[in-house]
């Protein structure tokens, strides 16, 4: 696939590491000649200097055959405009923008093709407020991933000294559950290592479990991996720009919210647009502010400022002075796997969760939602098998008789509204959603051929 990626932000870096590694050919164009030095220096792609949304610098990247335009530029303005050039003089196939401002967004009917021609809208602010929202509906999560409209999540959650499961093998996970419940360990994660589980693989303590269950079921599976924790009352949100206030604004109906600010304007502006949520203005690295707060008795603190330093800094202080669990915002990719242990329970980084929706619509295959893992490590991909038995690899076939790619995995399969858990004696009927785990990218071409439909197959 040729494919345009426009901005060499963190976003666009990010795409162009994972897409570069399954053979797609990729074109960033930047404003930024360092940038894109350093790119071409680590990557095999080609990088055109100007400015994205000019039709000659557009020419010079490739437009003419590109299958896939991605604007992941800074500026909004430029981003659309860039899809709007694509369609108009090249008849780009699908167009994807990456779009913040909360005014854009307000007015859907903008993004069609007789306005901006954009197939694919991004909003980062409301994937990333998404994201957070799930981990604090679940205090024990690491990760929460939906499948199947709702239907069913992958769950990641640290496996502590204390779990029932911990050094017993996962074929006596269906004896520790309650009657009714089902689930299936998808993947163990253990020093950063993707481990594809069979039935004697014993968990350890401190590895990172994703586990497939319906929905419903997922507090009592989590009961099992981990320590018991009760659901999050109070929550203290540090940051009140777009993603803190919106995080605020949905939590406070069910929840205890106090969000600080340190902006008194802005502050001002947040407390009248909410209802019940406490804004307060000051440092959120205070810890006298914390203590008088009473970080000690807060269920979630989340660091949502656009200083990674800060938010590192105060997620720290505010674990340290007893908050049960801390989640913070992270933008450097860099920093990620440096800050994530024991004093910081959850870094979520902005560009993977944006990488994860993008990834959705540029797989091929009847793939209909596509999750990162592990900063890019792996994915979690939801494909739906189209086809007859003699059209399909997978159609008509138990699960353990499809040939699977290595270190890939079936989770489960949603059926309707029913979510059947992957056990070998399982057959792919047609239509089925068919939830994966691939530990290595360089099998995502190989997943995609699995359930592409053929005309005739052998």
């Amino acid at each position: 696939m040729q494919i345009i990626i426009l901005g060499a932000g963190q976003v666009g870096t990010g795409m162009a590491h994972s897409l570069s590694r399954e053979e797609n050919d990729i074109t960033v164009v930047d404003t930024d000649p360092n940038r894109l030095r350093d790119l071409q220096e680590k990557l095999d792609i080609r990088t055109v200097h100007g400015h994205a949304a000019h039709p000659q610098t557009l020419i010079r990247a490739g437009i003419e055959d590109a299958d896939l335009l991605i604007a992941l530029t800074n500026s909004d303005e430029t981003n659309m405009v860039a899809c709007q050039v694509a369609y108009s003089l090249f008849n780009t196939p699908t167009k994807v923008a990456r779009v913040r401002a909360a005014d854009y967004l307000a007015h859907p009917e903008l993004f069609n093709r007789e306005h901006t021609p954009i197939d694919v809208l991004i909003s980062p602010e409301k994937l990333v407020t998404d994201h957070l929202q799930r981990l604090i509906e679940y205090p024990g999560a690491l990760q929460v991933l939906d499948f199947a409209d709702g239907r069913a999540q992958l769950v990641a959650a640290r496996a502590y000294h204390d779990g029932p499961l911990v050094g017993r093998q996962l074929m006596a996970l269906r004896e520790l559950l309650p009657e009714g419940v089902d689930t299936r360990v998808a993947a163990i994660f253990r020093n950063d290592v993707a481990i594809i589980p069979q039935g004697d693989t014993r968990v350890e303590v401190d590895d990172i479990v994703f586990f497939l269950a319906a929905t419903r079921d997922i507090p009592a599976v989590m009961a099992e991996l981990r320590r018991l924790s009760g659901p999050a009352h109070r929550i203290l949100l540090s940051g009140g720009g777009n993603i803190g206030a919106n995080l605020a604004r949905r939590l406070e109906r069910h929840h205890h919210v106090k969000i600080i600010e340190r902006d008194p304007a802005r502050a001002e502006q947040i407390a009248e647009d909410l209802d019940t949520a406490i804004t307060l203005v000051g440092d959120c690295a205070d810890e006298d502010l914390l203590h008088e707060e009473g970080i000690s008795e807060t269920d979630v603190y989340c660091a949502l400022t656009n200083d990674d330093e800060a938010n590192i800094l105060s997620s720290m202080l505010a674990k340290r002075m007893g908050a049960d669990k801390v989640i913070t915002l992270i933008n450097r990719p860099a920093y990620v796997d440096l800050v994530e242990s024991d004093r910081i329970d959850v870094a979520v980084s902005p560009q993977q969760v944006t990488i994860g929706a993008l990834l959705t619509h540029i797989r091929k295959g009847h793939m209909v939602r596509v999750h990162s893992l592990r900063r890019g490590a792996a994915e979690a991909i939801e494909a739906v098998a189209h086809g007859t038995p003699g059209q399909s690899k997978v159609v008509g076939k138990r699960i353990d008789e499809i040939d699977l790619p290595d270190h890939t995995s079936i989770g489960g399969v949603v059926r309707g509204e029913e979510v059947i858990i992957a056990h070998d004696d399982v057959v792919i009927q047609e239509d089925d959603h068919v939830i994966l785990f691939v530990a290595d990218q360089k099998q995502i071409k190989r997943v995609e051929r699995l359930f592409s439909v053929d005309a005739v197959f052998v």
